[in-house]
């Protein structure tokens, strides 16, 4: 039997979602709680990896396993024996043909910032903050010209392993309130510290430290140097996965 499960962690602590050597993840903590839960080790696989010290609100992933535990049960049995910083909010029968990989179809990242002379300890975990000034008007307009297919090279890390760096975005819509800002992106897919360095364009434009002609270039030409900063960790979150139906 598949089962799908709705998950939400706080990755401040975590080495991103991937099990790996020397680092707590994600997927360990999960796959952990899984095997005490189930009596069996199990493989979690979830609709994509974020990386270290990025959140999700929406994480999506899905397992294989034979319980007499009810799917609904699921999610309080691993919250029992999860760490305060994940938890599960439903845990379902997965339908028919399922993967919580490669059946995603779109997939939204919000990207949060506060613009403030001086740092906010309890926005800090969450957010990053911008001490210069930031036109949304000018964020706003420019956040158009990423929408659409592109090819997104200049926006991701360098070395990174991907078949190609053409991604569709489907919409950025930003918004503003007493000096909070949030960037939601969406789209098919991201690569590696794509957002981060999407969102960082974004700001550089909109202070003035990057002309519009600079990023028309970065996604004709590809060239990273026409780009901004690519922005902290903590201030990313997974918002949502989109399968294209009800799932939870």
């Amino acid at each position: 039997m598949r089962y799908a499960l709705l998950l939400s962690y706080d990755g401040t602590d975590y080495g991103g979602w991937q099990i790996q050597k020397n680092v707590v993840t994600v997927q360990q903590k999960l796959s952990d709680a899984l095997e005490d839960v189930l009596g069996q080790k199990v493989c979690v696989i979830a609709s994509g990896r974020t990386d270290s010290g990025v959140h999700a609100r929406g994480q999506v992933c899905h397992f294989d396993a034979q319980t007499t535990i009810p799917a609904e049960k699921i999610a309080d049995a691993l919250n029992a024996r999860l760490p305060y910083d994940i938890g599960i909010l439903k845990t379902v029968v997965a339908p028919e043909g399922f993967d919580a990989q490669s059946s995603a179809k779109k997939k939204t990242y919000c990207y949060r910032f506060y613009l403030s002379p001086r740092r906010h300890p309890l926005m800090d975990r969450y957010s990053v903050q911008i001490k210069y000034n930031v036109d949304m008007d000018k964020l706003l307009k420019a956040a158009k010209l990423f929408e659409g297919e592109h090819d997104f090279k200049a926006y991701c890390a360098a070395g990174s392993q991907v078949k190609t760096t053409v991604r569709t975005i489907y919409g950025i819509e930003a918004r503003e309130k007493n000096g909070k800002v949030e960037v939601f992106v969406t789209g098919n897919g991201f690569l590696y510290n794509m957002v981060r360095t999407l969102v960082g364009t974004l700001i550089y434009y909109a202070a003035g430290r990057l002309k519009k002609e600079d990023i028309v270039n970065s996604l004709k030409l590809c060239d990273r140097n026409l780009v901004g900063k690519t922005m902290p960790a903590k201030g990313l979150t997974l918002e949502s996965v989109d399968y294209g139906l009800p799932l939870f």
